[in-house]
């Protein structure tokens, strides 16, 4: 069983306060055969949540790159999303949660996600004489 969309997430009420902690794992696609490769499907970090009160486990894409924040850095999650699976049992089912996102990135001072806050890419060129 698995939910069509997965739940969105209000951020600030569910998470509060999050830190980095460190990357726990990195899933490899399986080749046809049933082998793994040695492409990263996505990686999976273990962040502290305060409103939680725990550790959690968030993962985002391979095409994302490694995240390598200090420890107990503030961190921001984007587009962060639950889900669940259910394995059926004899006694009705197992239901494990997980939280799959876009990207983890610095929060900054203000509270809000560092981003992109210099310059466009394309600045105007400098006219040159001839």
């Amino acid at each position: 069983m698995r939910l069509a969309n997965g739940i969105i997430i209000d951020k600030e009420k569910t998470f509060g306060v999050l830190k980095f902690s460190a990357l726990r794992r990195e899933v490899h696609i399986q080749n046809e055969d049933g082998t793994v490769s040695e492409e990263i499907k996505e990686r999976t970090y273990d962040l502290k949540c305060k409103e939680q009160g725990r550790m959690i486990q968030v993962s985002i894409p391979a095409s994302v790159p490694l995240k390598e924040f200090d420890y107990n850095t503030e961190v921001e999650i984007v587009n962060p999303v639950a889900d669940t699976v259910a394995t059926a049992t004899f006694q009705g089912a197992d239901v494990d949660w997980y939280i799959k996102a876009d990207d983890i990135v610095l929060k900054n001072k203000n509270g809000q996600p560092a981003g992109n806050n210099h310059a466009p890419n394309n600045p105007q060129q400098p006219q040159h004489k001839k």
